[in-house]
């Protein structure tokens, strides 16, 4: 009668003793219970060769009684693998079975000559109530969403000075006014990764960034073109990203990690427009000197200096676009 390989029966004789009788400690991990059946098995494996027997003989033919057929046992060991060997993850809820509770909109100017266009978005208010709300509140242009003004700057240079007094006075007289998307901007776009809008207008470039944050973590992920989510933290502005589609593997699971998905666009035409704008590919290029401007670079713009690298230059669209008007629906 033909055999297996000895070590081979042993293996699958041991793993499938692991998964179908359960006799083990629920505290050992899979790893060490698999090592240490196998390292049974090869020394079983061993003994019985020294003594001029085959794993064969004492599977198969010793003890008849105890074993299945070999056709069964087989199938069961099979059967055994296919489970050791699947692969367990987090449960991911899938964007498209999410609830869309608020529906908000956004008119971006710049793209052709006819005029604003406008970008719906649905929110998941369930899988993200706080960051559904703030978002509410930033749409809407009479009220906005209250934040304080970040502390004067202290420079060295005196004119430097000057000019950090009057961005921190100009945001203490406005205080009382909340943050809106109000002639924000889409300031970045990485072509099939992301689309970030709404980098705030100067009058609010000195109010301290919002948490965006969840009591629980929605599990939604970047999985389809249009999904909206906002970076986690305090650091990422008051704007939010679009994930246009078409991105690696990488790319998704780098959104997944650092932000919250709260919802997704409902018009795909105008997330694929905004995807083809032309972008800035390197700050580094002095391109008036390139063409026969000055050949020294300028220094930084107060909105770059005093609001944060989403101000300045690197992947910024060529044509400016601009949130002219934005609501709830």
């Amino acid at each position: 009668m033909n055999s297996l390989p000895a070590f081979l029966v042993s293996v699958l004789f041991s793993l499938q003793a692991i998964v179908c009788c359960q006799a083990w400690s629920p505290h050992q991990s899979v790893a060490g219970r698999i090592h240490r059946h196998v390292k049974t098995s090869w020394s079983i494996n061993l003994k019985a060769n020294a003594n001029g027997n085959t794993m064969d003989e004492e599977l198969w033919d010793n003890d008849q009684s105890f074993l299945p057929s070999r056709r069964s046992w087989l199938l069961q060991s099979a059967a055994a693998l296919t489970v050791m060997a699947a692969p367990t993850f987090a449960s991911n809820a899938a964007t498209s079975d999410a609830k869309v509770t608020d529906r908000i909109f956004l008119d971006i100017k710049g793209l052709g000559s006819e005029g604003p266009k406008r970008l719906v978005i649905g929110l998941f208010g369930n899988e993200a109530p706080q960051s559904t709300s703030m978002l509410k509140q930033l749409v809407d242009s009479s009220k906005g969403l209250p934040a304080p003004c970040k502390p004067k700057a202290e420079r060295t240079l005196q004119k430097e000075q000057l000019e950090a007094n009057k961005v921190y006075n100009t945001c203490i007289e406005a205080k009382d006014k909340g943050v809106n998307y109000e002639y924000s901007q889409i300031w970045r776009i990485i072509q099939n990764e992301r689309i970030d809008v709404g980098s705030v207008s100067g009058k609010f470039i000195a109010r301290e960034y919002p948490n965006w944050q969840e009591k629980e973590n929605n599990q939604l992920l970047h999985d389809a073109p249009g999904i909206v989510s906002v970076r986690k933290g305090n650091d990422s502005g008051f704007g939010f990203t679009i994930y246009p589609g078409g991105g690696s593997n990488a790319v998704q699971a780098l959104l997944d990690e650092e932000h919250i998905v709260v919802g997704r666009v409902e018009n795909l035409e105008l997330v694929q427009e905004l995807n083809q704008v032309p972008v800035i590919q390197s700050s580094k290029v002095n391109y008036m000197g390139l063409t026969g401007g000055p050949t020294t670079k300028s220094a930084p713009t107060r909105a770059c200096q005093y609001g944060g690298p989403m101000y300045c230059n690197e992947n910024k669209p060529l044509i400016k676009l601009s949130v002219m008007n934005s609501g709830v629906l």
